[in-house]
């Protein structure tokens, strides 16, 4: 019972060490999840604490509008979204991560989706997204994976439409965890004005309004 006492409190150990050591190295260079970690992404546990449906409800996701979905991963969001904007809008899907984008393309293909547009491209570093283009753009624990937090906001604040909403959601025991003051800080540094709010337990979601 000892020995077993002990190989537990090492495990631990060693996961805390590993999740430090990851968010300590993703201010300094980019360190999604990878590819091969997309079932982390995608599994009830984590739909139970930041749900799909959930999630764009509190965006306020609507039919007919333009949506850009930074940090897409394998489309946990991104399919749900298009449908729910329907074949009058469209979804932006970005990834740094072409294993990711592959992975969203056959997700579409399964979901009879066509209204994504996945593009390989680092937000903080894509000038070419159209400005005033984007209705509501969306980052779930996607931020802290951001090491230029400053550009990636500046250029969230160009590409939304005035008016139009950014909204945050993270989620507590990822890597990349940021609080809701640093979220607060950081876009209202960015010109954003604080909107809507929700907290769970283990997650929140802070909306943000570009400013018309």
């Amino acid at each position: 019972m000892t020995i077993m006492f002990y190989a537990l409190i090492g495990v631990i150990l060693v996961l805390v060490l590993g999740a430090l050591c990851w968010r300590w190295t993703s201010r300094r260079r980019q360190l999604p999840c990878p590819a091969w970690l997309a079932w982390f992404l995608e599994n009830p546990v984590v739909e139970s604490i930041a749900g799909a449906q959930t999630l764009l409800d509190r965006i306020g996701l609507q039919t007919g509008e333009q949506g850009l979905d930074v940090g897409c991963g394998p489309g946990r969001l991104s399919i749900p979204a298009a449908l729910r904007v329907g074949p009058t809008g469209s979804i932006t899907a970005l990834d740094i991560q072409p294993a990711m984008l592959a992975r969203l393309e056959k997700a579409m293909g399964r979901a009879g989706v066509r209204n994504i547009v996945p593009r390989l491209c680092d937000i903080s570093l894509d000038p070419e997204l159209p400005s005033d283009s984007v209705d509501r753009a969306w980052l779930v624990t996607v931020l802290g994976e951001i090491p230029d937090w400053t550009a990636a906001l500046k250029n969230l604040y160009r590409i939304l439409r005035p008016g139009g909403t950014l909204s945050i959601t993270e989620v507590l025991g990822d890597p990349h965890y940021q609080t809701r003051g640093t979220v607060l800080r950081l876009c209202t540094n960015a010109g954003f004005e604080p909107s809507q709010y929700w907290r769970t337990f283990l997650a929140f979601t802070q909306n943000f309004t570009r400013p018309m």
